[in-house]
Parts: structure tokens; C-alpha cells; sequence
């Protein structure tokens, strides 16, 4: 049974959660993810554990390098690289520096210091992705952090971290953020961070977060979307600065609209910028073409395929 099933309200239908749970986990069995199942491994078998963890200059540090022998880092190292490119972070493993893709501290600051205290908080983190945010809410003191996220070479990559130094207050669960409502009247903060746009119906999974929340209980929404005072949302015809399965990206009074439509009366907006490549770029551990290279070298207010470049919106919304 997982380390969240006491935290669960009386109203949950468990067995069918944990039906599903046990289902989802057999994705985990798939050939495609032998490599990453050989470096978790190979690291444990080589004994790589850290004496602590903590947040340091907005990395999240997991042990020392002088925890380890030559022989451990460079397995470590070779672990390490598997699960590249590194798309959430910073981190500091055994004292090798991370700096992933996204510059998830930024994000992290700009959420925290108009969220307040997280601490004795049940939380939903969706889309969790490897971590990163999970780690950040436990150093505030949350209770228990429970990571929605369906693709499992994430899973192997916090399993990863979690072999080198295990953080009980988190787990992390192949859920998607389609199942949030399986929780009902659970969390107390729900982060859903860089979801919304890449879902065909971001009011109804609104509707289902909302069912998910405490009385008293709050979402943190980061949506990408684009600049504009009118309440309209952009639908792509095909890729949007690169990426696929982008489908609806709002203006911050759309994203305001869908919110209240989806029965949420409070909200606060906390940012509304463009994305900055300052945020989003590529590093030795994340060799992948990123932001600066989706936007119209010739008009940066512009993406490649000429629709406006993205903004993201930041909103605080309770019941």
C-alpha cells in the first residue's frame, strides 16, 4: 500500500484507486525503459547513498561529493547521463551541478512568495516530472507531496534520486492529471503547473481539481499562453514553438474565464510575463534545442510558425 493511503479522505473510492494504481504501475515493465532500469540498478548496487538532503541556492543537494569514492562517481556520473537531457531542476548530486533545461527555482520563487506556508499541506504536485517542485514543498515543511506523472522514464529518474537519499514525506505515482478527481476532498494545495494547454479540455480537468480540494483548499495554475486583452485562446493547426500536443494557449482573461467557469470564485493573478530564455534554454546537461530556437530570429514576439510567442500566466485560485 502506498504512504498515502491514510491521508485520503473518507470519500474515496479506494479500491478503485488502487486498482488503477496497480495497473498504471505495470507500464514501468516496459522494454523501452531497460536502460534506465540498468542505471538504478547499478547504482544501488554500488551503494550510492547520501547522508542528507537540503535546498541550497535553490538547487536541491542530495549528499556530498565526499560521500563517494572515485570508482562510486564515476558510476554516478554514467547514471547521471542516462536520464538526459535534464528538463526540471537545478540540482546538486554528490556535488555534481545539474543545470537543467528549465530554471524550475524561478518558477518555484515566483509561486512561493505569493503562495505563503505549505506546511502540515497534503499536496498534489501534477505533472511532477522528476521532482524538482515535490523536493521544494517538502524543505517548506508540506506533510505529504503526492507526484501525479504518467511517463515512466520520470518515474525512473526520481527513483533515482530517491536511491540516493529516500525523502518519505514524497511519492511519486503514474497518474495523470485526468485521475486527479479520484481524490476527492484530499489535497490542500494542488500545483498544476504547465498542464492546461496541453489538454483538449482544461476547464473539465479545472472541474476535476476542484473536486479534488479541501474546503478550503487552493490550486496554483502556471499555463502557458499568449498576450491580449480579449478573451480568446489560441488553437495551434499543428506545432507550436516546436512542440506538439499544444492545443489551447489563452490569454490571462481567458485562462480567468475558464476558472470561474469551472466553478473556482477566488482567484489572484500572480505573473503575467512573456517566457524568457533566461527560463527555458539549453545547458550541457539539457543539449536540446529550446526556446531561443523556436522564436523568429527575425522577431522574437513571434514563434517560428508566426503565431505570438508564448507568455505564461501565474494564478492562485480557491473555491
Amino acid at each position: 500500500m502506498p504512504a498515502w493511503k491514510d491521508l485520503l479522505s473518507p470519500s474515496v473510492d479506494r479500491e478503485k484507486l488502487f486498482l488503477l494504481r496497480t495497473e498504471l504501475n505495470k507500464k514501468m515493465d516496459d522494454p523501452r525503459y531497460q536502460s534506465s532500469r540498468d542505471s538504478l540498478a547499478l547504482t544501488k548496487g554500488e551503494n550510492i547513498r547520501g547522508k542528507d538532503w537540503a535546498v541550497e541556492e535553490s538547487a536541491v543537494r542530495i549528499g556530498q561529493a565526499e560521500d563517494l569514492t572515485p570508482a562510486q562517481h564515476e558510476t554516478l556520473r554514467a547514471a547521471l547521463n542516462q536520464f538526459k537531457p535534464w528538463k526540471k531542476g537545478p540540482y546538486t548530486i554528490f556535488g555534481h551541478e545539474i543545470d537543467s533545461e528549465w530554471r524550475s527555482d524561478l518558477k518555484w520563487d515566483r509561486v512561493y512568495a505569493e503562495l505563503g506556508q505549505v506546511k502540515d499541506e497534503v499536496i498534489a504536485d501534477i505533472g511532477c516530472h522528476n521532482g524538482y517542485f515535490m523536493y521544494r514543498m517538502v524543505a517548506q515543511g508540506a506533510k505529504h507531496v503526492i507526484g501525479f506523472e504518467p511517463v515512466p522514464v520520470n518515474a525512473y529518474n526520481h527513483q533515482l534520486l530517491q536511491a540516493f537519499c529516500p525523502v518519505p514525506e514524497i511519492s511519486f505515482e503514474l497518474f495523470g492529471v485526468e485521475h486527479i478527481d479520484l481524490f476527492p476532498e484530499t489535497f490542500d494545495t494542488i500545483f498544476c503547473m504547465g498542464i492546461l494547454y496541453h489538454h483538449t479540455d482544461p476547464i473539465g480537468l479545472l472541474r476535476k481539481m476542484k473536486l479534488a480540494l479541501k474546503p478550503k483548499g487552493r490550486i496554483v495554475i502556471d499555463c502557458q499562453g499568449i498576450v491580449g486583452e480579449d478573451s480568446i485562446s489560441l488553437t495551434p493547426s499543428g506545432r507550436y514553438a516546436g512542440a506538439s500536443g499544444v492545443w489551447y494557449l489563452p490569454t490571462l482573461t481567458a485562462l480567468q474565464n475558464w476558472i470561474k467557469r469551472a466553478g473556482l470564485s477566488q482567484q489572484r493573478c500572480i505573473y503575467s510575463e512573456p517566457l524568457s530564455p533566461a527560463e527555458q534554454r539549453a545547458t550541457a546537461w539539457a543539449d536540446v534545442k529550446s526556446l531561443v530556437d523556436f522564436l523568429d530570429p527575425n522577431d522574437p514576439s513571434k514563434t517560428i510558425e508566426g503565431y505570438p510567442a508564448p507568455y505564461r500566466h501565474y494564478i492562485i485560485a480557491k473555491v
